[in-house]
């Protein structure tokens, strides 16, 4: 198989799913190394297919209509995982978080998370790995772009998350 066929074929693969599929997964199926499929979702990307990377795997953003906001937020690292539950369990789904870094300008992590046990497996393999969240890198500070199916979500959002100290305002 070309470059070409697997690239038409990976295309077909994940607009046609219903959940992120994962390098590890696409590679056995092309029988590739997933070193080549994220060359191959670099050149889908450069085409302009709207392919977004997560830590479950590789999937389209669906069509629906939602809300979007970037929020302000600072807590510690031990705050993670009452932070994202507090969002997704009011609705919400975080799709990114980012930093201010004094050298290296933005920096931008995604982490679409959208269910409790997606925040799970986001703590889970934070901690397993033994890697600082970005928020350490700003003294706790940080920005969520977080989606939701309403305006009224989003205001409620912000609403608990300051009465719980996190939100900046």
């Amino acid at each position: 198989m070309t470059r070409e066929e697997r690239l038409k074929q990976l295309k077909t693969l994940i607009e046609e799913s219903t959940e992120p599929l994962s390098g590890e997964y696409l590679s056995n199926i092309f029988n590739v190394s997933r070193q080549a499929i994220v060359q191959d979702i670099a050149i889908l990307r450069n085409r302009g297919f709207q392919v977004v990377s997560t830590p479950q795997g590789y999937f389209l953003p669906k069509d629906s209509k939602v809300y979007r906001r970037i929020i302000a937020v600072k807590h510690s690292p031990e705050d993670i995982t009452t932070e994202l539950m507090t969002i997704i369990s009011l609705g919400g789904k975080v799709i990114d978080v980012i930093v201010e870094h004094p050298i290296y300008g933005e920096i931008r992590g995604n982490i679409n998370v959208a269910t409790r046990d997606d925040v799970v497996k986001f703590v889970t393999l934070m901690q397993s790995t033994g890697q600082n969240p970005l928020l350490s890198l700003s003294q706790g500070f940080h920005l969520h772009t977080i989606e939701a199916d309403s305006e009224r979500n989003l205001d409620e959002i912000e609403k608990t998350l300051k009465n719980k100290g996190f939100l900046v305002m």
